[in-house]
């Protein structure tokens, strides 16, 4: 019966609430006379009668031209309700008028009495459908907990009552006074009584709804979530809800920022905006982890210009439309140049800088994967170190007056090939700026960033939800962690503050242990960890072993005595530096060992150099390991040995 109610047509369903308020309307006035007049089966009189149908006619008039019938009664706001009063409070003074025109003896209680139930049978009818639509809903959704009873929470309880996933049986607030208070008819528990309500409510599922000034402290309340072995998830933050990137029921797994409970670093909008506003600017690597990011900033301190320079074109296409969009969207009037290139291609850069007219420029391509680069030694140098020192030789002919490297904290005391060459990179820079003061070079060292390919966070998720096990490289292994947003925020500060030779540091605050970092995230899935002692767990930890050239622990310093900035946050290196004339030797004896394929002598010649490189293995190099000896004879053998052209 309820269910051929539902599948009636919009209109059949109007007229049956046309004609239940009328019935309920009819009965809550016979109930009124009743009640005051005190007779169980009072029956009108010919005026009474009349005034009644009269009143009804009025209402149901009243109730159309207010626009409840046009509500749908499954998503009946508070709006409908305020409806329903505003139409019962006028057919109330209706019923006193009809009754003083028309001559009627009418009680002057009785309107009363009949607005109050006709509000009752009115509403009471809608609720009750409501209620029977939404039941079954209910049934099938997953029971979750809202931890935080702020206005982020409630907006998140309304959105999932009206989804089909989760049903909110419980608020968790961090005020002892609101415990067992009601919100929206759902009770609110302290949060040291999580246990109890997750215990009541059959909760499956905790969904963190924090207000931004809330002021708690996340990596606490994560420590406190996570012995509860229930999945914890969270909601979008305010500046993606206000930007329209998402909603409030978009739920996502927790993030490593959200694990880290870290403070992110401001950078000084008003310097920022003043090295970028009206300049032509490029970003190599566009299309990469931070060099996207960079480019999502730069473009909304509106420069003239902005130029990224790609070699891959499906990541050159996608920071394309993207930042077209952006543009359009904020009415930001930059012009945005797409090009496809290498940084080993110096010609290529020099034509791109000077067409553009560019005056900073932020390099961010690189090999960075330690593995590859470590299996992949000749390109990992070709791209890291003569990239670097192509695009800085031709910022110099082209008038560039900032450059910013994009160096990493594995540039310290390296024992792999990736992180030497990223030092080695710094080198050039460093006897550039030497060399020559016309182009400010500048870099910025910073660990590993979250989000960016090869991420672990992900990486460990997947393999959790494929049931493990999770791998991670050795018990004891460590890492700074740091947000893409923030890190891009320090390159540009870092771009503004830099006078010439500088290595800027972030203060990461304490590393993270791996091993600890994987066992957070499968509790806070909400599963055990498989171990000797509780054999019946679900996901195991195993430790693969090191990597070729991957160390313990990562370093942001070679020197113990940092130098401070203008920013609180950031510090300046005091490190070791060569003269031009070395870097220029170092970089030939690299270019002859790459062209003759002597992996082996790029170690060396690395190894020579002021890097502190302290490779912990042999040469990895696929193709060297494949055959070694026949490749550099034959390179020797050659014709023609390229050479570095002079400077």
């Amino acid at each position: 019966m309820f269910e051929k109610f539902l599948n009636l047509s919009r209109f059949n369903k109007r007229l049956v609430s046309v004609c239940a308020d009328v019935f309920m309307l009819f009965f809550a006035l016979w109930a009124a006379f009743s009640l005051r007049l005190d007779q169980q089966f009072w029956l009108p009189n010919q005026g009474q009668l009349i005034v009644s149908g009269l009143t009804v006619v009025f209402t149901i008039a009243v109730f159309v031209r207010l626009g409840l019938y046009r509500a749908v009664v499954r998503y009946l706001s508070d709006r409908a309700f305020i409806t329903v009063i505003s139409g019962v409070a006028i057919s109330a003074i209706t019923l006193i008028l009809l009754g003083y025109w028309l001559e009627v003896q009418i009680p002057r209680s009785v309107p009363i009495i009949y607005g109050a139930l006709a509000f009752i049978f009115v509403s009471g009818t809608r609720m009750s459908v409501r209620m029977l639509v939404h039941r079954p809903k209910h049934r099938n959704k997953q029971f979750v907990a809202i931890v935080g009873a702020g206005e982020t929470g409630l907006q998140l309880a309304n959105a999932l009552e009206q989804g089909t996933e989760y049903h909110p049986s419980a608020f968790i607030t961090f005020r002892k006074a609101n415990h067992k208070a009601l919100i929206n008819g759902i009770p609110v528990y302290d949060i040291s009584h999580i246990e109890r309500a997750i215990k009541e409510h059959r909760i499956k599922r905790l969904l963190l709804a924090l207000d931004a000034d809330s002021g708690i402290d996340r990596k606490r309340l994560l420590k406190r979530l996570e012995p509860l072995s229930i999945p914890v998830q969270t909601v979008p933050t305010m500046s993606e809800l206000v930007a329209g990137q998402a909603r409030i029921n978009d739920i996502r797994d927790l993030e490593l920022e959200d694990l880290l409970g870290r403070d992110p670093v401001q950078p000084d909008n008003a310097q920022v905006a003043a090295s970028l506003y009206g300049k032509a600017v490029m970003v190599t690597g566009a299309g990469g982890s931070i060099g996207s990011e960079l480019c999502r900033q730069i473009i909304l301190h509106r420069p003239t210009r902005l130029v990224l320079f790609e070699q891959s074109e499906f990541s050159l296409y996608s920071i394309e439309r993207e930042l077209q969009a952006l543009n359009r969207i904020e009415g930001l009037g930059v012009e945005i140049h797409p090009l496809l290139g290498s940084v080993t291609h110096r010609r290529r850069c020099e034509i791109a800088l000077r067409s553009f007219g560019v005056e900073t420029v932020y390099h961010a391509a690189a090999y960075k994967h330690v593995p590859l680069v470590e299996h992949n030694i000749i390109e990992g140098v070709q791209n890291n170190v003569f990239g670097t020192f192509n695009v800085a030789e031709a910022a110099i002919a082209a008038g560039v007056k900032r450059f910013v490297l994009i160096s990493t904290d594995k540039a310290v005391r390296p024992t792999n090939v990736m992180g030497a060459s990223k030092r080695m990179a710094e080198l050039v820079l460093q006897g550039l700026a030497r060399r020559q003061s016309g182009t400010i070079f500048s870099m910025v060292r910073f660990g590993n960033v979250l989000g960016s390919s090869g991420s672990v966070v992900p990486l460990f998720r997947d393999q959790i939800r494929d049931g493990g096990p999770v791998t991670v490289t050795h018990p004891d292994i460590i890492r700074y962690f740091m947000t893409i947003p923030e890190a891009s925020q320090l390159v540009l500060q870092a771009g503004s503050m830099g006078q010439g030779g500088e290595v800027f540091v972030l203060d990461m605050g304490e590393p993270v242990k791996i091993a600890d970092l994987a066992r957070k995230m499968i509790h806070l899935m909400g599963l055990m960890e498989k171990t000797d002692e509780r054999p019946d767990g679900d996901i195991e930890i195993v430790f693969s072993g090191l990597r070729p050239g991957e160390k313990l622990f990562e370093e942001l310093l070679i020197g113990d005595d940092p130098q401070g900035t203008a920013h609180p946050r950031i510090m300046m290196a005091r490190e070791v530096s060569m003269a031009w004339d070395e870097v220029e030797q170092t970089l030939n004896r690299l270019m002859r060992a790459s062209h003759e394929f002597d992996c082996q002598e790029v170690v060396e010649t690395l190894k020579k150099a002021p890097t502190g490189f302290a490779p912990n293995g042999g040469v990895e190099d696929l193709v060297w390991c494949n055959g070694n000896e026949l490749l550099v004879n034959e390179a020797k053998n050659a014709d023609k040995v390229r050479r570095l052209p002079s400077a």
